[in-house]
């Protein structure tokens, strides 16, 4: 599948943060700003400007709407129950929607083109915010993808416990407008993709209730093949989601370790990406397999990683592109989104700490659980 580095999700040399402009036009359209743009494509061994609105909805649809909604019955429903429940799935799809399409206007900041998250921080706020971005970001997504692993080996175990008593191209970015295209991507999957991540988590609890397992095909009965095609189906789609959720990565280390000046299917280049791929996902699985418990650890990161890139910074970009001409209220808004996300990510990481303490206790290193 192809690999695609986009910025919504998505680091070669930090921006060069001593040129940026003074001025920063947020929408940034317009002949002269597209003709700017092209003086400043950012160096990537991926391809740039190339994909449609439509392969990017794609997969936004197809990564996110992973096996893990398999498991939001229990872990969205069961402790709100109905009315609340419902009232935090809205808030949060809306909410969502509101950051990523205010961070997709930024793809373009006078003339200057990004498709990586870390390269826009660098450019607007420093050096400093470059590397901490690049942190927040590639931690994210280590541990997303763990997480993938942790949900693939979950489904082959139910699949061995259904026979177990029997005999039996690189990675490109959207095509201009980058902006316009992205936003169509996104509400793409926060319409068609959401009706498919709530669904299966709101069918789930009408169905079982609060007894609803964290996995949602335990609770099925039936015959034993439908058993083990839905779980292989939830393994297929997590190498999907991990590959979607790796694609930034990927193409930080194929800008850093291929060789630029030959074809990205020479062989020396296959070699290069495949080695570091074996590598990338073989440590990962390592780590996820040693502790039993890496699902709290994926909690953990996501808490103090997540709410910063997908609700705060979105804010403080725009608080800094917006300064002087943005409205009272406007800025007060912002303000209001970064101090309560704040807030939340450090309350959301002191649970998170919490629960992994607790568990350290109980278990032991390739635990089977």
């Amino acid at each position: 599948m192809e690999e695609k580095a986009i910025m919504v999700m998505s680091p070669a040399t930090p921006p060069n943060v001593a040129t940026r402009p003074e001025v920063f036009s947020v929408e940034a359209g317009g002949p002269k700003a597209m003709s700017q743009a092209h003086e400043h494509v950012p160096t990537s061994a991926h391809t740039i400007d190339h994909d449609s609105w439509e392969q990017v909805a794609l997969l936004l649809v197809t990564g996110f709407n992973c096996g893990y909604i398999l498991t939001f019955s229990n872990l969205m429903l069961v402790p709100l129950g109905w009315a609340w429940g419902m009232a935090c799935l809205v808030f949060v799809g809306a909410f969502s929607l509101y950051a990523n399409h205010l961070l997709a206007g930024f793809h373009v900041i006078d003339g200057h083109r990004f498709i990586r998250y870390r390269d826009l921080m660098g450019f607007v706020f420093g050096k400093k915010m470059y590397y901490i971005t690049w942190v927040l970001q590639f931690l994210t997504l280590v541990l997303g993808n763990m997480g993938f692993i942790l949900l693939g080996g979950r489904a082959l175990k139910a699949i061995n416990s259904e026979f177990s008593s029997s005999p039996l191209r690189l990675q490109s970015t959207l095509r201009k407008p980058a902006i316009k295209n992205m936003r169509k991507a996104l509400y793409t999957q926060f319409s068609v993709g959401l009706a498919f991540y709530y669904g299966v988590s709101i069918v789930g609890y009408w169905a079982y209730g609060s007894s609803v397992s964290e996995y949602l095909p335990k609770e099925l009965s039936g015959p034993m093949w439908v058993k083990v095609f839905i779980n292989a189906t939830a393994f297929i789609q997590s190498i999907i989601s991990q590959h979607m959720f790796c694609a930034p990565i990927h193409e930080a280390l194929d800008t850093k370790y291929s060789k630029l000046d030959e074809s990205v299917h020479s062989i020396d280049n296959l070699k290069r990406r495949f080695i570091l791929r074996a590598l990338l996902f073989g440590a990962n699985t390592f780590v996820t397999a040693l502790f039993p418990f890496m699902g709290d650890f994926v909690n953990l990161f996501g808490s103090f990683t997540l709410f910063p890139l997908t609700f705060v910074f979105p804010s403080m970009i725009f608080m800094k592109v917006k300064a002087k001409t943005a409205r009272k209220e406007e800025k007060a808004w912002h303000w209001a989104n970064i101090i309560f996300f704040s807030l939340l990510a450090a309350i959301t990481t002191a649970a998170a700490i919490k629960l992994i303490v607790r568990n350290a206790r109980v278990y032991h290193f390739f635990a089977d659980t």
